[in-house]
């Protein structure tokens, strides 16, 4: 975590780059990436599935269509590996897809195959064996048509169900099956989950990851009476947006003493590599900056204690709009892109305080454009943020439309996205 909020907060970001001469064609305008959180039983996020927005039906779509499908999202996956590859991702192909040469340009020990076989398919036993040599893990859909299937389970590190395709009875058997099998059973994966009930069939029935949209869909808890942790790290966003000077700010600070305790901790970090110790919240002050200070703060107000899975999604949601408005602004050359930061992840606090934006911003001193984006959807941020909202849906036309507004191309959207989706998982990897 050290790490990404080093670059992060010393300007050094990390920028999506433009495609290299001799790098793969990017996919055409319509194909924008998804990246959907798989959450474990205790509801934190674990790791990010990630496949084409818009792909068709697998049922009654052809072979070589679904082949197609998988090589651009290959292809995407691998023209900004140095963005996604260290936080674990499970990417659904074909099992007839393993030939594809985009499967050997990946990279990296956390990345799950996840292959949809067909009745028919014979997948190579000698092609999984070197994958999982190379550090690759292997998972299957059902498929209890497939002659092959019980023999493949036998080697393989996850099994999945697809959710929307099955019957309780199914996903209540394959789990029993699953875990009677083998002794050391591999994960168990249900995706596609819309809703609380099925969300709760799967985790009553051991599933180990469960992935879909019922976090999406779950409405926030009740806000707990003055969050007095909350409360201050509004009052000090506040005061650094505003005229207060750094004596004012670190006696506001000394009221929740484990937020002085996280700055002097991330400032002496040997990863940072200060050249002499900081000991005091006014250093730490002088040394960080308002505007790193603010960044660093309206982080910290997303982390949620004892999170559920709606207040995961809320802190994803948040985290991945600024940082990905932020990357966008970078690769367009904007000089404005802590603002372009802010308005992302201030586009939610709406939702984390339980009032309209209006009322959440009344006393927030922001700048014009900051407020304009946010309440009036105008001036300079805006196409950017409505880029950043509809990259959370699942209308593809609204993205495409959005992208074209804005001036970016899936391509563009597809690395910041990635590199946005991996910075917010090393963020709260280690939150509570």
């Amino acid at each position: 975590m050290f790490g990404s909020l080093k670059t992060w907060l010393t300007g050094n970001a990390g920028a999506p780059e433009t495609a290299a001469a001799g790098e793969t064609t990017p996919p055409p305008r319509s194909e924008f990436l998804a990246g959907e959180t798989i959450h474990d039983r205790n509801g934190r996020p674990q790791a990010h599935l990630f496949r084409l927005r818009g792909q068709p039906a697998r049922d009654g779509t052809s072979a070589a269509r679904l082949r197609d499908f998988d090589r651009i999202l290959l292809d995407t996956l691998n023209a900004a590996p140095e963005t996604w590859q260290q936080t674990p991702a499970y990417i659904p192909i074909q099992a007839a897809s393993l030939d594809l040469p985009a499967v050997d340009a990946l990279r990296g020990e956390k990345i799950t195959l996840l292959l949809h076989l067909t009745a028919d398919d014979r997948p190579d036993t000698a092609r999984l064996r070197e994958l999982r040599e190379r550090g690759m893990r292997i998972g299957l859909f059902r498929q209890p048509d497939n002659a092959d299937f019980a023999a493949l389970m036998q080697d393989c590190d996850c099994a999945a169900i697809d959710a929307a395709d099955c019957e309780p009875v199914s996903i209540r058997d394959f789990s029993a099956a699953v875990r009677a099998t083998r002794s050391d059973p591999p994960s168990l994966l249900i995706c596609n989950l819309d809703s609380l009930d099925e969300y709760r069939l799967g985790h009553q029935w051991h599933y180990d990851l469960l992935h879909g949209h019922f976090a999406v869909n779950l409405p926030p808890r009740p806000e707990t009476v003055g969050d007095p942790h909350r409360m201050i790290l509004l009052e000090l966003i506040r005061l650094a947006q505003g005229d207060a000077d750094n004596a004012s700010i670190a006696d506001a600070m000394k009221q929740d003493p484990m937020l002085g305790f996280r700055l002097l901790r991330y400032l002496n970090s040997p990863l940072l590599g200060l050249d002499r110790q900081i000991d005091s919240l006014n250093q730490a002050l002088t040394v960080l900056g308002r505007q790193q200070l603010t960044r660093w703060l309206a982080v910290l107000l997303f982390s949620v204690r004892e999170p559920d899975f709606a207040d995961w999604w809320l802190v994803e949601s948040a985290l991945t709009r600024g940082r990905m408005m932020e990357l966008l602004g970078q690769n367009n050359g904007s000089r404005h892109c802590d603002a372009l930061f802010l308005t992302g992840i201030f586009s939610r606090l709406d939702r984390l305080l339980r009032q309209p934006l209006a009322a959440a911003l009344k006393a927030m001193p922001l700048t014009v454009p900051i407020r304009a984006a946010l309440l009036a959807r105008s001036g300079p941020y805006a196409k950017l943020l409505a880029l950043a909202e509809t990259a959370e849906s699942f209308d593809t036309e609204r993205i495409d439309t959005a992208a074209r507004e804005a001036g970016l191309d899936a391509a563009q959207v597809n690395r910041a996205l990635l590199a946005a989706t991996a910075w917010t998982s090393d963020v709260t990897e280690h939150w509570t």
